[in-house]
């Protein structure tokens, strides 16, 4: 060495990082031999980062961890939401036995629409989401900011009108479902009731999706666990219901007759639950998450982000419809069935209770819907990170691991719909129509419940990654191809009745859950762009 260059001695002090620069640095030539060895350090060290989520909650963490961070407050969040329409179906059974079947079948419908509600705003939700995850991915936060103001703002427009729809659409539903005129007139109370909260209820819907999109699902958690409380309290109050739990009798303090109040009273609790969980959303979004936060400027909507935001949501959307309506001809060969055993001689409570005891499978099944909904968010909000963030494979390992969590939970749920169906179905009504029918539909519904996990988990990752047009196409060709004529042939032409529904919806399930799983494995859903 000259006394020029400098001098590195490591009794001087402990190796670091500036030391390795310096050495690949001083006295190097291009023409050196060892130059490409020695600054093929350098070189490399960009490339470490390529692949990795690069902001959000998730940057830096690894898939497992991700996954635990997303799923397990999105279940949460979803069991607490699912709480939210068994509080309703419980109270609507503790109503007077003078109205309760007839409350129960219109209620019943009243939560078929509340599923066409989640379709609805669930569609651009879903595409806010997959423009966010994307944005965190590749560490590009101005264009998650664009988006989460963007998407709710078109979430306060929608949400107004489907409200105006649910308000008018409600009196030919309930005449194409062959309600008895006392259930049509309590289905059109509680629709109507529950329209008034509907803006609040597109801004928490909303809202969330876009924190699941920015990996941020505890808030959103906590945010449920506040509405449901608030829908059990003021439902209860506004009711004047008195609650029973199993041999427990809670009197109502407030004074309201059921009779006159009941059921636009549980309508009116879950309209209050909704306006609190939707200004909760937009304190959340207002005060921020990591690397996200709604400017109010921001709200003033960008016409290229709402033209990405739509694309991957309409689709979502019809998809949503297509099953909606496909179910809503099921609810009519239901009223076929209650029909023809009214000319057999049934009683009027076996006529009027088999929409009753179908909603109440479906509103037992919705908890297990709870595991692979929360394993499909996490799959696709982590996918979609990791497709923005360039690394494809990452994306398949994480859809892979979400579904094989989804099928063994959700197999565990359908052991527990198979042997306590009874039990179940007392938790909500004790009528011998409910009684009679609805164990019998949670034991085929269980035993179809890994093929749920494979259609629910695969299908919602699928759409959180943007990949919504194949989603549609599955779920359309599957629900009007195999579902609908299934369930005509069993239900109705082999005289089965509720039970051969009920078979003809499991069968669907299975083959779908192939169809999506073909999906998967084919893989065109990693060069979807967004």
């Amino acid at each position: 060495m000259t006394g020029d260059e400098p001098s590195i001695d490591a009794s001087d002090h402990e190796p670091t990082d500036d030391d390795d620069r310096r050495i690949v640095d001083v006295g190097l030539s291009p023409d050196d031999p060892m130059h490409p060895v020695l600054t093929m350090q350098e070189e490399a060290a960009p490339a470490i980062d390529e692949g990795v989520i690069q902001s959000g909650r998730l940057a830096g963490r690894s898939m497992w961890s991700a996954i635990g961070i997303l799923a397990i407050p999105v279940l949460l969040q979803q069991t607490l939401t699912a709480l939210v329409g068994l509080v309703d179906k419980m109270l609507s059974g503790s109503l007077p036995e003078a109205i309760v079947v007839p409350a129960m079948d219109g209620v019943g419908i009243g939560s078929f629409v509340g599923w066409f509600v989640s379709i609805a705003l669930g569609g651009l939700g879903l595409g806010g989401q997959a423009l966010i995850s994307r944005a965190m991915g590749s560490g590009d936060g101005p264009l998650a900011e664009k988006a989460v103001g963007t998407t709710i703002s078109l979430g306060i427009v929608w949400a107004t009108l489907v409200g105006v729809a649910m308000w008018t659409l409600v009196v030919p539903l309930a005449w194409a479902t062959d309600l008895s005129p006392e259930a049509a007139k309590y289905a059109i109370d509680y629709v109507r009731t529950m329209s008034l909260g509907m803006p609040f209820c597109g801004v928490m819907m909303v809202g969330s999706m876009c924190l699941f999109g920015a990996g941020e699902t505890l808030k959103p958690s906590i945010i449920a666990a506040v509405v449901n409380i608030v829908n059990l309290v003021a439902s209860w109050l506004m009711s004047g219901v008195d609650l029973r739990l199993g041999e427990t009798l809670i009197p109502n303090p407030s004074g309201v007759d059921p009779l006159v109040w009941g059921v636009s009273g549980i309508a009116a609790g879950t309209a209050t639950s909704w306006a609190i969980g939707g200004l909760a959303t937009i304190w959340v979004l207002a005060r921020g998450v990591k690397d996200l936060r709604l400017h109010a400027p921001r709200m003033l909507p960008d016409l290229s982000i709402a033209r990405r935001v739509v694309t991957v949501g309409i689709p979502t959307f019809f998809e949503g419809i297509a099953m909606w309506a496909v179910n809503l001809f099921v609810l009519g060969f239901i009223g076929e069935i209650a029909t023809r055993l009214a000319r057999e001689g049934g009683t009027e409570d076996q006529q009027g209770g088999l929409i009753g005891a179908h909603i109440i499978t479906v509103q037992w099944e919705a908890f297990s819907f709870l595991p692979g909904f929360a394993m499909g968010t996490a799959a696709g909000a982590l996918a979609g990170q990791y497709l923005g963030a360039g690394n494809p494979r990452m994306a398949k390992r994480a859809l892979a691991a979400c579904t094989m969590i989804g099928v063994l939970i959700m197999s565990a749920m359908g052991v527990v719909f198979m042997t306590m169906g009874e039990q179940l179905t007392a938790i909500i009504s004790d009528q011998p129509v409910h009684l009679a029918e609805a164990p019998r539909l949670l034991f085929i519904c269980g035993t179809a419940q890994a093929f749920f996990a494979l259609s629910m988990v695969l299908r919602q990752g699928l759409r959180g990654v943007g990949d919504t047009r194949w989603t549609l196409l599955i779920t359309t060709c599957s629900s009007y191809g195999i579902r609908l004529p299934a369930c005509w042939l069993l239900g109705i032409h082999f005289e089965l009745g509720l039970a051969g529904i009920w078979m003809a919806l499991m069968g669907e399930i299975v083959i779908r859950g192939g169809f999506f799983l073909a999906r998967f494995l084919h893989g065109g859903w990693t060069r979807i762009t967004v």
